[in-house]
Protein backbone atom coordinates (compact mmCIF):
# COMPACT_ATOMS: atom_id res chain seq x y z
CA UNK A 1 0.00 0.00 0.00
CA UNK A 2 2.99 2.31 -0.38
CA UNK A 3 1.19 4.56 -2.79
CA UNK A 4 0.78 2.32 -5.36
CA UNK A 5 -2.62 3.89 -5.87
CA UNK A 6 -2.39 7.25 -6.70
CA UNK A 7 -5.40 8.35 -4.24
CA UNK A 8 -3.93 6.96 -1.39
CA UNK A 9 -2.06 8.91 1.86
CA UNK A 10 -0.10 6.85 4.20
CA UNK A 11 1.64 8.38 7.20
CA UNK A 12 3.69 5.12 9.50
CA UNK A 13 6.59 4.71 11.75
CA UNK A 14 8.22 1.41 10.73
CA UNK A 15 8.12 0.61 7.44
CA UNK A 16 7.15 4.23 5.33
CA UNK A 17 7.90 7.23 6.04
CA UNK A 18 9.31 7.80 9.78
CA UNK A 19 7.60 11.21 11.07
CA UNK A 20 9.66 10.30 14.77
CA UNK A 21 12.71 8.88 14.48
CA UNK A 22 13.18 5.97 16.58
CA UNK A 23 15.94 7.28 18.26
CA UNK A 24 14.28 10.08 19.69
CA UNK A 25 10.74 8.33 20.85
CA UNK A 26 12.63 7.04 23.80
CA UNK A 27 12.96 10.91 24.63
CA UNK A 28 9.32 11.55 24.37
CA UNK A 29 6.18 9.51 24.78
CA UNK A 30 3.76 9.21 21.68
CA UNK A 31 0.94 9.62 22.48
CA UNK A 32 -3.20 8.62 20.11
CA UNK A 33 -3.78 12.28 19.57
CA UNK A 34 -0.71 13.17 18.09
CA UNK A 35 -0.47 10.22 16.24
CA UNK A 36 -3.99 11.02 14.65
CA UNK A 37 -2.64 14.86 14.46
CA UNK A 38 -0.38 13.43 12.24
CA UNK A 39 -2.22 11.15 10.33
CA UNK A 40 -4.88 13.81 9.06
CA UNK A 41 -1.79 16.96 8.75
CA UNK A 42 -1.22 17.92 5.00
CA UNK A 43 2.05 18.00 5.78
CA UNK A 44 2.22 14.33 5.48
CA UNK A 45 0.59 13.35 2.39
CA UNK A 46 2.75 11.28 0.20
CA UNK A 47 1.17 12.87 -3.03
CA UNK A 48 1.64 16.37 -3.84
CA UNK A 49 -2.43 17.01 -3.27
CA UNK A 50 -3.26 19.16 -0.10
CA UNK A 51 -7.05 17.20 1.28
CA UNK A 52 -8.06 20.08 2.50
CA UNK A 53 -8.59 20.89 -1.29
CA UNK A 54 -11.46 17.96 -1.55
CA UNK A 55 -13.51 15.60 0.66
CA UNK A 56 -12.76 11.98 1.93
CA UNK A 57 -14.65 9.38 0.95
CA UNK A 58 -13.02 6.83 2.28
CA UNK A 59 -10.03 6.39 5.29
CA UNK A 60 -8.89 3.61 6.71
CA UNK A 61 -6.30 3.79 10.06
CA UNK A 62 -3.99 0.94 11.35
CA UNK A 63 -2.93 1.85 14.91
CA UNK A 64 0.05 -0.87 16.64
CA UNK A 65 0.66 -0.54 20.37
CA UNK A 66 -0.68 -0.50 23.57
CA UNK A 67 -3.36 1.86 23.67
CA UNK A 68 -6.84 1.83 24.40
CA UNK A 69 -9.61 1.24 21.22
CA UNK A 70 -11.81 4.00 23.12
CA UNK A 71 -8.81 6.82 22.63
CA UNK A 72 -8.52 6.07 19.37
CA UNK A 73 -12.35 5.66 18.68
CA UNK A 74 -12.63 9.41 20.20
CA UNK A 75 -9.47 11.10 18.53
CA UNK A 76 -10.81 9.69 15.39
CA UNK A 77 -14.83 11.29 15.75
CA UNK A 78 -13.12 13.93 16.98
CA UNK A 79 -11.21 14.52 13.50
CA UNK A 80 -14.29 14.21 11.77
CA UNK A 81 -17.01 15.94 13.82
CA UNK A 82 -14.40 19.33 13.56
CA UNK A 83 -13.83 18.54 9.86
CA UNK A 84 -17.07 17.29 8.90
CA UNK A 85 -16.62 19.36 5.84
CA UNK A 86 -13.61 17.72 4.50
CA UNK A 87 -15.84 13.74 4.66
CA UNK A 88 -18.57 13.05 2.18
CA UNK A 89 -22.46 12.95 4.01
CA UNK A 90 -22.90 10.10 1.42
CA UNK A 91 -21.09 7.31 2.51
CA UNK A 92 -22.37 6.49 6.12
CA UNK A 93 -19.29 4.83 8.44
CA UNK A 94 -16.47 5.57 5.80
CA UNK A 95 -13.55 5.73 8.53
CA UNK A 96 -12.48 1.85 9.71
CA UNK A 97 -9.99 1.94 12.53
CA UNK A 98 -8.07 -1.29 13.25
CA UNK A 99 -5.44 -2.04 16.60
CA UNK A 100 -2.98 -4.42 16.64
CA UNK A 101 -1.36 -4.63 19.95
CA UNK A 102 1.86 -5.63 19.10
CA UNK A 103 3.99 -2.23 18.14
CA UNK A 104 6.65 -2.14 15.40
CA UNK A 105 9.95 -3.50 16.56
CA UNK A 106 11.90 -0.53 18.58
CA UNK A 107 8.57 1.79 19.01
CA UNK A 108 6.18 2.14 21.30
CA UNK A 109 3.11 3.08 18.86
CA UNK A 110 2.70 3.59 15.32
CA UNK A 111 -0.08 4.31 12.53
CA UNK A 112 -0.99 4.02 9.65
CA UNK A 113 -3.25 6.03 7.38
CA UNK A 114 -4.66 5.50 4.10
CA UNK A 115 -7.16 7.94 2.71
CA UNK A 116 -9.37 8.34 -0.82
CA UNK A 117 -10.07 12.08 -1.24
CA UNK A 118 -11.35 13.72 -4.41
CA UNK A 119 -8.27 16.23 -3.38
CA UNK A 120 -6.04 13.99 -5.95
CA UNK A 121 -7.44 15.73 -8.68
CA UNK A 122 -5.08 18.56 -8.07
CA UNK A 123 -2.12 16.20 -8.91
CA UNK A 124 -3.80 15.19 -12.62
CA UNK A 125 -4.37 18.53 -13.44
CA UNK A 126 -1.25 19.69 -13.29
CA UNK A 127 0.20 16.69 -15.77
Amino acid sequence: VNGANPGTKKCSRGNGTMLTSRGSQQYRALTVPELVQQMFDAKNMMAACDPRRGRYLTVATIFRGRMSMKEVDEQIMNVQNKNSTYFVEWIPDNCKIAVCDIPPRGLKMASTFIGNTTAIQELFKRI
